[in-house]
């Protein structure tokens, strides 16, 4: 497989990366984003892009991928809604959008949230413009979507967050959010699982398009 992954520097997209370059059956992987991963690997390289909002200037680069895992997104805590939506929905469908057209064989598998409202007419706006997203993620013309909605997750092999205060909440809730794994396998993932279930997909599929928990943890 040839792999694209956008946003290998955040906490799902260092356990997904970690998991490609681990797989046997990958034979490249491309990490789109402001800045380098700052990782070495015979499979990886870096495509560094300032404008995600703006492929045109690199269109020829981002064809001939088999799938492309989508871990980018930010908290919607202290956002109003229009830039909320302007960050995730306008940021990822500027991505998918030329991606369908260049790669209509490509799986593409978006990492979303566990509360996304399908309906987009709940009172939650962060879970709206999530619906919002995985809605128009599903009407492109892609061989196949996936939307990930993972709840807690349980950061594994080094994994770090960019975001202070979900590192240093992490690194002292890291042994009750191992104990609320083992509990509640059906709430609560880990990095190393939702890495593997996205390879899982990548190569046969899933039984349906909206994966919980429970259905990354079972696949992964």
């Amino acid at each position: 497989m040839k792999i694209l992954i956008f946003g290998a520097t955040g906490m799902v997209g260092q356990g997904v990366l970690r998991e490609c370059l681990l797989a046997p059956d990958v034979e490249s992987v491309v990490a789109v984003g402001r800045s380098a991963t700052g990782q070495q690997h015979p499979k990886l390289r870096d495509l560094v892009h300032k404008d995600m909002y703006d492929y045109s200037a690199i269109e020829p680069q981002l064809q001939g991928f088999d799938t492309c895992f989508f871990c980018l997104g930010v908290s919607s805590v202290g956002m109003k809604e229009p830039e909320y939506k302007r960050i995730t929905y306008d940021l990822t469908l500027a991505a998918a959008t030329v991606l369908a057209r260049l790669n209509p064989g490509m799986t593409f598998t978006y990492v979303t949230g566990a509360g996304t409202d399908s309906s987009e007419r709940g009172s939650s706006m962060w879970a709206r413009v999530k619906g919002a997203t995985e809605n128009a993620l599903l009407r492109l013309p892609f061989k196949a979507a996936y939307m990930f909605r993972p709840g807690m997750i349980q950061p594994m092999h080094g994994v770090r967050s960019k975001t202070p205060l979900y590192d240093g909440a992490i690194r002292v809730l890291g042994p009750v959010l191992g104990l609320a794994y083992r509990l509640w396998p059906n709430r609560v993932t880990t990095t190393e699982k939702v890495g593997r279930a996205m390879l899982a997909v990548a190569r046969n599929g899933a039984p349906k398009v909206v994966l919980d928990p429970a259905d990354i943890n079972a696949l992964g």
